[in-house]
């Protein structure tokens, strides 16, 4: 079994990488991500013939490689990204899903919906501009998704005559700053998206850089965890009963494993109720088998009929996720309409969706310069703050720092179903939680 697991989690680590890209606008993100798809040989060749067609329409001799991602005739007429792109591409070393993420500041709530599962992000910076405000936006935002790997491509350095200075300058400022959000893991690479350099292939006019290029190091970035750390937590979604002749006292829930492993014999807790029990077997793809794990969809058995139903929450005896109806989150409001005090939403957790009620804003972050505005009454779209929810019924929360999936939740609109809000439970930045106790709120947003 133990090789079994070992071998999950390295095909889980070699294959599959989630990334996102940001930019401020004119940057070159678009390019540099059409630049990425074209020289690994990603595109097929009606989609290049295409771009080359409307590059022709629009003037340009050469191919403009945005256009492989700019899709919308929005985009394409204003020569900006609006919405998120999703790109699946593959090399013989490992496959890829690129989010394309928008670089203005009304466009944050679609950065924050790109990059909330990516593994790593990709923040451009015009070596002629260095980094700006919606350069440290981007940093906040990475730090507080909690991206764990964070790449900062300096682009157009032919524009700078490849100058070793300009590249190791802002390299300096965007890593101090980053590293101040709590950002682990900072790799810095100059490049030029136009021309090719140090993109897919080494640059000729930058020998004084002895580094990866984008691709090899988004090859080579190791993005595997030890799935037998994780805290273990799997919610239900279904639960099984034929009451057939067949199988007439078969009684299982159903669902995917969000974190960790579950192993037969093992006791569990069943939250919110906090009764206990044990796993006496586990089904998958039709076949029993002694050992699961994320993001593997199984059907667990318990040894005691306990009242179990979607949206419970099964986990380790020993490690279970505290049940509160108090939590305190950090949201991004993605709705146009505002989140007020006082306002009735609904919260959906993995499975669970409950009635709850915004009790206070305390704090709003304020991006251009990353300031706490204290007390704002509202969130509008785009917004970033400190929220407290009281909600109807018990929930099973992790902080969003101990898992992504397990702590965080969405605020929804109950008249209509509109997503409002992306929430992340438990402090903010990583940086934060570093720090010392805080005496006073003030020091939830200390930068």
């Amino acid at each position: 079994m133990t090789t079994q697991l070992q071998s999950a989690e390295q095909l889980s680590a070699t294959t599959l990488l989630r990334f996102a890209t940001a930019g401020s606008v004119d940057d070159g993100k678009s390019t540099l991500v059409g630049r990425l798809l074209h020289d690994s040989k990603s595109i097929l060749t009606d989609q290049l013939e295409a771009v080359e067609q409307a590059s022709l329409n629009r003037g340009q001799e050469a191919p403009d490689l945005a256009l492989l991602t700019d899709g919308l005739r929005a985009e394409r007429e204003q020569g900006i990204t609006i919405d998120v792109a999703y790109r699946y591409f593959a090399t013989a070393r490992r496959r890829f899903i690129l989010a394309d993420t928008p670089g203005h500041v009304q466009y944050t709530r679609n950065m924050v919906t790109g990059a909330s599962t990516a593994e790593l992000a990709v923040v451009l910076v015009d070596a002629r501009n260095g980094v700006v405000e919606q350069t440290r936006r981007h940093a906040a935002v990475a730090a507080l998704l909690r991206v764990p790997h964070v790449v900062l491509a300096v682009n157009k350095m032919d524009l700078v005559d490849y100058a070793e200075p300009v590249f190791a300058a802002i390299a300096e400022e965007f890593t101090a700053y980053a590293a101040s959000l709590g950002v682990p893991e900072i790799t810095a690479i100059p490049i030029s998206a136009l021309a090719g350099d140090n993109v897919v292939e080494p640059s000729a006019h930058m020998d004084w850089y002895g580094g990866p290029t984008v691709l090899e190091h988004l090859e080579t970035v190791p993005v595997s965890h030890d799935l037998t750390a994780c805290h273990a937590r799997f919610p239900v979604q279904y639960v099984i009963r034929p009451q057939s002749a067949e199988h007439p006292d078969y009684r299982g829930y159903a669902g995917q494993i969000a974190a960790g492993v579950f192993r037969v014999g093992e006791a569990v807790s069943v939250l919110p109720s906090g009764r206990t029990t044990t796993i006496t077997g586990i089904d998958a793809l039709g076949e029993s088998v002694d050992i699961a794990w994320a993001p593997q969809s199984v059907t667990l058995r318990l040894a005691d009929d306990i009242d179990i139903s979607r949206g419970d929450l099964i986990a380790p005896a020993d490690d279970s996720p505290a049940v509160t109806q108090d939590i305190e989150a950090t949201v991004c409001h993605v709705a146009d309409q505002p989140l007020s005090v006082g306002q009735r939403v609904l919260i959906k957790h993995t499975t669970r969706t409950v009635k709850a009620i915004v009790k206070d804003i305390p704090s709003r972050l304020t991006l251009d310069d990353l300031s706490q505005h204290q007390a704002p009454g509202q969130l509008v779209a785009n917004d970033i703050g400190r929220i407290v929810v009281r909600t109807a019924e018990p929930l099973a929360l992790d902080a969003y720092a101990d898992s992504r999936r397990t702590g965080s939740f969405l605020l929804i609109d109950p008249a209509d179903g509109t997503t409002l809000s992306a929430g992340m439970a438990g402090a903010s930045f990583a940086a934060a939680e570093a720090a010392a106790p805080a005496a006073d709120d003030d020091a939830e947003w200390d930068f």
